[in-house]
């Protein structure tokens, strides 16, 4: 490939050609389990802090529209819905990852069973559109990352706004002029930054990018264009969002041929923090259950992880429980500290839990200078009385290599549910089977 390629043209002709019918099995497999936990991760996250707050303000704009806010009452137009409901899937980030970077879904998702419902579209369209908006966040991802992401740029944010603009494409049958004139209008809206990590703005990112991206597609529904080239061309997004050095086209997929949802696959999260805190968490976790340790034991810790951890993980001493998300310190100490690291871990009025403070001051978070930027790789030190035991892991639970199981997966809605207090069980039942459905959002009905 060269710089030649034309990537909104590539994206156009994508969208407005991929069918339900073009995709194989794994791929349905794997949009119906991100349904599943994109939508119970939502409904816990509406209930409070980000989502709470972006839904009341939806609210509080007025008027009634054809799509349900998720997890709360009411609903609101197209945009405003997709806005409110991708800031709550956001809220908690527990929603899950790709490539270790970003989080895929809740940008796609929203605004998907926002038009779905509009237009009475089925489940196997939902599943479509899905596939689409992950694929042509990757595609753009190819070229990018990981620069992108280490100037600062969150790409939740800035790739979402893609993934959210072709699946609306794909949803709303725009020919392949429309759906050009969509993911280029797309291109003006990308923003977000990592500074923002550990506040409210983190999940608003994910809301304004299914917003940015659904309205485009909506736009050009009408006949609103714009400028070729805005995404791939000179001074467009890809050369305006890459690094020093121009990004490389030559390793962007050829999208339809190639799927990234395969070969990359989706990292569904076991704890609600940031994923660069999971494979510590879960060492940290293995190390006592192996050696039988108690939070009195410990003299001492040392976590060892990339520099891309370090970028993300601001806190050594949170204070709030937004904050603790981004702290190794406190999420290792928590697993050291606590029977379980769910969501009650990182509740405000949690975070000063003397037992876990106790261990937290111990923690020494330090940067493996032999790692590449972005790796997984965490090794947890614990000095004890009676030595140091010492965990390495590769990896965070649920990857594609070792995925959540259907089971885990059920017991993680469930939890999300719990929290907001839905009946996680009938929920459930309702999002089991996606494809079959002839309307996508009656999944929603028990929600």
């Amino acid at each position: 490939m060269t710089d030649t390629r034309r990537p909104d043209a590539e994206l156009a002709a994508f969208a407005a050609d991929l069918s339900y019918r073009d995709l194989p099995e794994d791929l349905v497999r794997a949009a119906e389990r991100a349904f599943v936990d994109t939508v119970g991760v939502t409904v816990a996250g509406a209930a409070e802090g980000a989502g709470a707050v972006a839904i009341e303000t939806t609210r509080a704009a007025g008027g009634d529209g054809p799509a349900r806010l998720v997890g709360a009452e009411g609903s609101a137009s197209l945009p405003d819905a997709a806005f409110a409901n991708a800031t709550a899937g956001h809220a908690l980030d527990f929603d899950d990852v790709t490539r270790g970077v970003w989080h895929p879904s809740v940008p796609i998702v929203a605004p998907v069973l926002a038009v779905a419902e509009d237009r009475g579209l089925s489940g196997p369209d939902a599943i479509a559109a899905y596939v689409a908006g992950y694929e042509a966040q990757c595609y753009l991802a190819d070229a990018l990352l990981p620069a992108h992401y280490e100037r600062g740029w969150h790409a939740t944010a800035t790739l979402g706004a893609f993934g959210a603009a072709v699946a609306g494409a794909v949803l709303l049958d725009l020919d392949e002029r429309a759906a050009r004139d969509a993911v280029n209008a797309a291109a003006s809206t990308p923003a977000g930054l990592k500074r923002n990590f550990g506040s409210m703005t983190k999940p608003m990112h994910a809301g304004q990018a299914a917003r940015s991206g659904v309205t485009a597609a909506l736009l050009a529904e009408r006949g609103h264009t714009a400028a070729e080239g805005a995404v791939g061309g000179d001074r467009g997004f890809l050369d305006l969002y890459s690094s020093e050095e121009p990004p490389d086209r030559a390793t962007m997929a050829d999208l339809g041929e190639e799927w990234a949802l395969r070969a990359d696959g989706l990292q569904v999260k076991k704890y609600p923090c940031c994923y660069f805190t999971h494979p510590a968490i879960y060492a940290a976790q293995r190390l006592v259950a192996e050696h039988g340790l108690a939070p009195d034991d410990v003299e001492g810790i040392r976590v060892t992880a990339s520099r891309g951890a370090a970028d993300a993980l601001h806190y050594a001493d949170p204070g709030t429980g937004l904050e603790a998300k981004f702290s190794m310190e406190y999420c290792v100490a928590s697993a050291i500290a606590l029977d379980r690291v769910g969501l009650a871990a990182f509740d405000d009025a949690n975070v000063d839990d003397p037992a876990v403070q106790a261990v937290r001051e111990r923690v020494r978070f330090e940067v493996d200078s032999d790692l590449a930027y972005d790796p997984y790789r965490t090794t947890v030190a614990v000095e004890t009385p009676d030595g140091v035991f010492e965990r390495t892991q590769e990896r965070p639970p649920g990857t594609p290599e070792d995925p959540l199981s259907d089971a885990e997966l059920a017991e993680k809605f469930r939890m999300c549910a719990d929290r907001a207090g839905v009946d996680g069980d009938a929920a459930l039942s309702g999002l089991d089977g996606l494809r079959e459905r002839e309307r996508a959002t009656d999944a929603l009905a028990d929600l």
